[in-house]
């Protein structure tokens, strides 16, 4: 059953949607910020104007004799102001207008030791209450500031005058809000919403299609992290597009051979069983050249076997045991070479008493496998050796050959790229490779000199411990070692 085709969501419950709905959100929180403070300072604006309207209503009294105005004209000076009574304290006098009869008070304010905090709660509970309320405030002359100055007045329409304020800048934060909200988005829209959709876009049209190459994304000039996205997204497209086309040829081999491998098999079988009916032939000839005949065609059916279990294996079914390493070693040491004039091609280092947990079978095909290239590629001797720490037990595979080639230490595991003799496929170490990652390990070139090559393989928490009489020998050991062979 195929997945569902992935597509872009629609508007409302896309990222833009998104970010349209934020950002009027954190605008509107931006503009009450100010609100508040603006409101709080209209209150405290409109009582020192009426101080200083008291001060200017009360200076009448100072031009008469004896301090004092008629009824009527007290009434009129108070109407303007907006007072029931004005107070004026100076040094040595105190000047007193009113229209008789003052009303309760209800609260008292104090201008002059307000702070920005008090103002702001003062400011928020006068818009809240609906009854009018008599307030008594004081504050210091804005011309004399040894005089303090005493209004009481209604907040009533004070109250009124702030909602009317409120209002409007409520309205302007509107406006500001939507203004600034769609700037915004469009910035955001321009600068990240629209590059991101397109790179969404080319992410699933490359998933529906990785061969169509006309919908990909072309990478813009942009220097930060969306033009790096552009980028990257393009080389991973093509990388990928690679390994498919790769792994397409793979396949195809992989088939071609399965198709062919049946004849093949058979016609080298043919030809080994008439090579072994030269074998007992007297000719002088024929006996030269028999051995030789029957190692090609062995060597054919070496190559057909490992071709065709490359492309059709892969990760290898393991059977895991314990057994003990050192034996594994002396068998691969039997099959590899026999012994020259100065000792065997494989040197066994490992210590007797060292168990591994694996496949035994899959873990002697990469051991041999390490060990016969290095001879193949010219090396005298091959020295196997271990080391265990904490996470691992570390397989070391060291030979004195000519070490590898630039192009072949490029191309180490990749299949049919990475051999270093000519006529190989590049197979083996693939294969040592994809084994060991099936351990959960690996295997990785340690150093390669032209005075030798050194592999080293990992196998996870599987050594036991080893005494110290019967640990495995150290690299100076082994340097000792090989030195007196």
């Amino acid at each position: 059953m195929s997945a569902p085709q992935p597509s872009l969501p629609p508007f409302l419950r896309g990222l833009s949607a998104r970010l349209l709905v934020l950002t009027v959100i954190f605008v509107m929180v931006s503009e009450v910020l100010i609100f508040v403070p603006s409101v709080a300072r209209f209150r405290s604006n409109y009582l020192h104007e009426k101080v200083a309207d008291g001060q200017l209503a009360i200076l009448a009294l100072e031009a008469t004799p004896d301090n004092m105005v008629s009824d009527a004209l007290a009434r009129e000076l108070l109407g303007h102001v907006g007072a029931y009574g004005i107070v004026l304290h100076k040094p040595n006098a105190t000047l007193m207008l009113d229209a008789g009869g003052a009303p309760r008070i209800d609260a008292t304010f104090d201008l002059g030791d307000a702070g920005v905090f008090r103002l702001i709660a003062d400011a928020m509970a006068a818009l809240a209450q609906r009854d009018n309320h008599i307030l008594r405030v004081l504050d210091i002359s804005p011309r004399d500031p040894h005089t303090v100055v005493e209004v009481i007045l209604d907040d009533d329409p004070m109250r009124k005058a702030m909602w009317d304020y409120g209002s409007r800048i409520f309205e302007l934060s509107i406006v500001i809000s939507l203004i600034t909200a769609a700037l915004l988005y469009l910035a955001l829209q321009w600068l990240l919403v629209s590059p991101l959709r397109r790179l969404t876009a080319g992410m699933v049209a490359f998933r529906a299609d990785p061969e169509d190459q006309s919908r990909d994304v072309a990478p813009s000039g942009r220097a930060d992290e969306i033009g790096l996205a552009q980028r990257e997204l393009a080389m991973m497209q093509e990388t990928v597009r690679q390994a498919l086309r790769h792994n397409a040829r793979l396949a195809a081999l992989g088939t071609a051979v399965t198709k062919i491998n049946h004849d093949l098999r058979n016609i080298l079988s043919t030809a080994r069983l008439i090579s072994d009916g030269l074998a007992d032939s007297e000719a002088p000839e024929v006996k030269r050249v028999t051995p030789r005949l029957l190692a090609a065609i062995d060597r054919a059916v070496a190559l057909c076997t490992r071709t065709l279990s490359f492309t059709r294996e892969g990760a290898p079914p393991l059977r895991r045991s314990r057994f003990a390493f050192s034996g594994l070693v002396e068998e691969i040491a039997e099959v590899v070479e026999p012994k020259t004039e100065d000792g065997a091609r494989l040197r066994n280092n490992v210590a007797p008493t060292l168990m591994v947990e694996a496949d035994r079978d899959q873990l002697f095909r990469v051991v041999l496998n390490v060990a016969r290239n290095a001879i193949e590629a010219g090396a005298r001797h091959v020295v196997v050796s271990t080391q265990s720490d904490i996470e691992a037990l570390v397989i070391e595979i060291a030979d004195d050959g000519p070490g590898l080639p630039p192009k072949a230490r490029d191309n180490l595991f990749r299949p049919f790229a990475g051999s270093a003799r000519p006529g190989g496929t590049g197979l083996g170490l693939a294969i040592a490779r994809e084994i060991m990652r099936a351990h959960g390990g690996d295997i990785t070139l340690c150093d390669s000199t032209a005075a030798g090559t050194a592999f080293c393989l990992r196998l996870p928490d599987t050594a036991q411990c080893v005494p110290a009489a019967n640990r495995a020998p150290s690299g100076a050991d082994r340097a000792t070692s090989t030195a007196g062979s």
